[in-house]
């Protein structure tokens, strides 16, 4: 089994910053890729960034470039998502994925909230 245990999430004002972590534990032998997605209300789930296990190479979606940083610490099999200049359109529910083989888990997601 894989657990996967974000943290970090709340409410902020537009402007403002959080850093939202994610801690993977269990069967995680081939963990390839840990990182986040969220969802608004009425959206579809998107892609927000993600690193890579191995060589740290990152990714992120063109709306939090510039803002949003993505880093981990292979050590503890954690991920953290550092949020800056966060906006009212970032609220979402942020989800923690990790990519084992090619399996692919999910947290249980943290409620980020922007308020304007």
């Amino acid at each position: 089994q894989v657990h996967l245990v974000e943290s970090g999430g709340g409410l902020v004002q537009a402007g403002g910053s959080l850093r939202l972590s994610c801690a993977a534990s269990g069967s995680i032998f081939g963990l390839v890729e840990m990182g986040w997605y969220r969802q608004a209300p009425g959206k579809q789930r998107e892609l927000v960034a993600g690193i890579t296990r191995s060589l740290g190479s990152m990714n992120y979606a063109d709306s939090v470039k510039g803002r949003f940083i993505i880093s981990r610490d292979n050590a503890k099999n954690t991920v953290y998502l550092q949020m800056n200049t966060l906006r009212p359109n970032d609220t979402a529910v942020y989800y923690c994925y990790a990519q084992i083989r090619v399996q692919i888990y999910w947290g249980q997601g943290t409620q980020v909230t922007v308020s304007s």
